[in-house]
């Protein structure tokens, strides 16, 4: 048997060393198209915080870890793929002949129509090539603007900051991380961000980029004075890496679409991670849920399935925590609510929380600056507990969540 998986990120990599353990024979090939031995994007910001070097990125850090499990690593970009030949084309005309493909190709930045978007120090901040780029330029003191605040731009925003930059964060959304957010909660994280000395612009874009001797001018909406930069990052968000698949016969949406085992439209191809619109698991409607515990657990059932092991998804379930220059803040589930909910706010000591409920059952829940037991909200979702009387309890007091998790615990027990 021969495993194909095109893209070598974590959902990749982690679905080759499963089939690997299930298939100890099988023929197993990892491509990739950067130069780099597989690494995770979400560890860069931590590389130019400083915390990390360049190979801290690397998502396994013995060298030989590959050969010793006898996956081959092929460095190259898939163009096409031939379900029909069962085959995938690179770029440069060869092709690659494969018994079960998997398609694990994630997500790429998206860069906003906007003149001067391709001009030198204009960046994204994607790949360890970015990084580099970036750390050169990100000195003490110089001037960085950064387009979005959402997940992956506070992170980014949190290792900028700590390069001793003058930092200035533009958001086309009324709040930060608005995809993450409440609106409260969202306008929390921006005072305890302006707080730090970090100017944020909301319901505001760049609208140009002219350069001006070494540095830039940009134009932000509304209009004004251009604000200098000697930095622009673009962090405004990212779509799956799908447009190589056209002609290929698999369905798609925004992206892949895949069913409880990850399997394709088009037979032995399955699909993992954030390149997936998988089936939600509250809405049971096809979504796009680009986050890690996601992408883990895509590759673990996918490699199942093509090693004939049947394995089936519960769903895909938002998944966020986040760190914010020393604020912590969750989200789980459907978040921003469908029914009853209740919000608990305590703005002066930067303390949040939310609960959304369905007739008695937990959807969804947010939470700023509380850390004790936030995992009892995501078990609450997960495993859909019936909370009976005390959903009540919980919109009396919704601080009271890990004595519903554990009684409910208790009574499914």
């Amino acid at each position: 048997m021969k495993h194909v998986i095109v893209g070598n990120g974590p959902a990749g990599v982690f679905a080759a060393e499963t089939l690997r353990r299930l298939q100890p024979a099988a023929d197993i090939v990892l491509i990739g198209d950067e130069p780099e031995p597989p690494y995770s994007r979400m560890a860069i910001p931590y590389f130019l915080h400083g915390n990390i070097t360049e190979q801290g990125t690397y998502l396994r850090k013995d060298a030989d870890h590959y050969a010793r499990l006898n996956i081959r690593l092929v460095q190259g970009r898939v163009a096409r793929v031939a379900p029909l030949a069962k085959q995938v084309e690179f770029a440069d005309g060869q092709r690659q002949g494969y018994d079960k493909l998997l398609i694990a190709t994630g997500s790429r930045p998206i860069r906003p129509s906007v003149p001067g978007m391709d001009l030198p120090n204009v960046h994204t901040c994607w790949t360890l090539a970015d990084a580099r780029a970036i750390a050169e330029k990100a000195k003490p003191g110089s001037r960085v603007l950064q387009l979005g605040a959402g997940f992956i731009g506070c992170i980014i925003m949190e290792a900028l900051a700590a390069r001793g930059v003058k930092l200035a964060v533009v958001e086309m959304g009324d709040r930060m991380v608005p995809r993450m957010m409440t609106e409260t909660a969202g306008g929390m994280i921006r005072c305890w961000v302006e707080a730090k000395g970090i100017a944020v612009h909301v319901n505001a874009a760049i609208t140009a980029i002219e350069r001006q001797g070494d540095a830039l001018a940009v134009k932000v909406s509304g209009g004004g004075t251009p604000m200098m930069a000697d930095l622009v990052i673009c962090a405004a968000g990212v779509r799956p890496n799908i447009e190589f698949l056209a002609g290929s016969g698999i369905e798609m949406g925004r992206g892949i679409r895949v069913d409880g085992g990850m399997r394709t439209s088009v037979a032995d191809i399955f699909a993992a991670g954030d390149v997936t619109e998988a089936t939600g698991f509250h809405s049971g409607q096809p979504e796009l849920n680009a986050i890690q515990p996601n992408a883990a657990d895509q590759a673990r059932i996918a490699a199942h399935n093509m090693a004939d092991d049947a394995s089936a998804s519960q769903g895909s379930l938002a998944i966020n925590v986040l760190d914010t220059l020393g604020l912590i803040s969750t989200s789980f589930g459907q978040w921003q609510g469908v029914g009853d909910g209740v919000e608990l706010v305590d703005a002066e000591n930067f303390r949040y929380l939310s609960l959304q409920f369905k007739d008695d059952v937990l959807i969804g829940a947010t939470s700023i600056g509380c850390t004790d037991h936030v995992g009892a909200l995501r078990g609450l979702i997960q495993t859909r507990a019936r909370l009976g009387a005390w959903k009540d309890r919980l919109l009396a007091d919704p601080t009271s969540f890990m004595a519903a998790y554990l009684a409910t615990a208790q009574k499914a027990a």
